[in-house]
C-alpha cells in the first residue's frame, strides 16, 4: 500500500514536471514568435525577469498547478477555466467543447471543411489586393514596390502607415504603449486599406502573423505571398540595410533569428502562396513573384 501511495505521488509529480515544462516552451515559443526579448517581455509585463526565466525553464509558480488539479477535477480544461470575459465566446466555447470530442482524423476533416468554405467565401474578398509577409530581409521593401510598378497597382508599406497616424517610430510606439497597443494600430491601418483599396501591394511588418485577428483579415481579405530566404540572408540584408546590431554579437543574433523563424514557420505557412528569394539577385526574385502573383490573381492557384 505504501509502495502504491508512493508511486501514484511520484507519477503525479511527473505529471506536474510534465505540464510545467510544457508551459515554459510555450511561453518562450510565444515570445519567440512577437520577437521579444526576455527583458522587453518583462517590462510590459510588470514581471520580473528572473520569474520569466523559471517559468520558461520549467519552474513556474505553484498556483497554475492548482488551476490544473481544479480543472481536473470538474472535467474541463485550463483553457475553459481561465478564458474569461470576452477572451472566449459562448460560440466559441461550444466549438472547442465538440473539437475535444473529435478524433484527430474526425477534426482534421473538420478544419479542411471549414478552410474550403472559407476559400469559397473569401475568394472574392481579397479582390486584387496582394500583401507580402515574412521575416525582415526577405525583400518585401525592396520587391513590393517593383511589384506594384509591374502590376500598375498602389504600394504601401504598413508599418510607415502606422507610424504617420501614431506619430511616433516603431521603437517610440513600443517603448511608450507596447506591443498590444501597437497590435491594434496595426489591425486599424489594415483594416482601412482593405476596406478603402483596391488594386495594391502592401509589405507588412514581420511579425503581423503572430497577430490571429490581423492575420485572418490579411488571409480574408488579400493575396497573401510569403517571401523566404535563407536565415543568413536574412541576417546579410539586414546588415546590408544598416541594422549593425546583429554584428555586436552574430552568434547570438543568428540563435534569436532562427528561433523566431521556427516559431513563425507554421502561421508564415498559412499564405496562399509563397516565393523563395534565396541566392537570387532581385531580377529574378521579382520574375518569380511576378508569376505567382498573376497565378493568384487569375485563380491558377486557388
Amino acid at each position: 500500500m505504501i509502495k502504491t501511495t508512493f508511486e501514484t505521488e511520484r507519477r503525479e509529480d511527473d505529471k506536474a514536471d510534465d505540464f510545467l515544462s510544457a508551459l515554459g516552451a510555450n511561453v518562450r515559443a510565444l515570445r519567440a514568435q512577437r520577437g521579444m526579448t526576455r527583458k522587453i517581455l518583462a517590462r510590459d509585463s510588470g514581471v520580473s525577469e528572473r520569474y520569466l526565466a523559471k517559468l520558461e525553464t520549467g519552474q513556474g509558480n505553484a498556483s497554475m498547478l492548482v488551476l490544473r488539479q481544479i480543472a481536473e477535477a470538474m472535467d474541463t480544461t485550463l483553457v475553459d477555466l481561465v478564458s474569461v470575459g470576452e477572451e472566449f465566446s459562448a460560440e466559441m466555447r461550444e466549438l472547442y467543447s465538440l473539437g475535444r470530442r473529435l478524433s484527430r482524423d474526425q477534426l482534421s476533416a473538420v478544419i479542411a471543411g471549414a478552410q474550403q468554405h472559407l476559400v469559397k467565401s473569401e475568394d472574392a474578398a481579397k479582390g486584387r489586393r496582394i500583401s507580402l509577409i515574412g521575416l525582415r530581409g526577405a525583400g518585401k521593401s525592396t520587391l513590393g514596390p517593383l511589384l506594384a510598378e509591374m502590376l500598375g497597382f498602389g504600394f504601401i508599406e504598413l508599418n510607415k502607415v502606422i507610424e504617420t497616424e501614431f506619430g511616433a517610430s516603431l521603437d517610440e510606439i513600443f517603448a511608450l504603449a507596447g506591443q498590444p497597443s501597437f497590435r491594434r494600430w496595426e489591425r486599424r491601418c489594415l483594416t482601412d486599406i482593405v476596406t478603402k483599396q483596391d488594386e495594391v501591394v502592401i509589405a507588412t511588418g514581420g511579425s503581423i502573423v503572430v497577430d490571429e485577428q490581423t492575420l485572418s483579415l490579411l488571409l480574408s481579405r488579400t493575396h497573401v505571398v510569403w517571401l523566404q530566404a535563407k536565415p543568413e540572408e536574412h541576417m546579410a540584408r539586414v546588415i546590408a540595410q544598416g541594422d549593425m546590431r546583429p554584428m555586436a554579437n552574430s552568434r547570438e543574433a543568428m540563435a534569436d533569428l532562427l528561433q523566431i523563424l521556427a516559431a513563425r514557420v507554421p502561421l508564415y505557412r498559412r499564405a496562399d502562396a509563397n516565393c523563395d528569394t534565396s541566392g537570387k539577385e532581385v531580377p529574378e526574385s521579382l520574375q518569380d513573384l511576378g508569376q505567382i502573383v498573376s497565378g493568384l490573381l487569375s485563380g491558377d492557384m486557388q
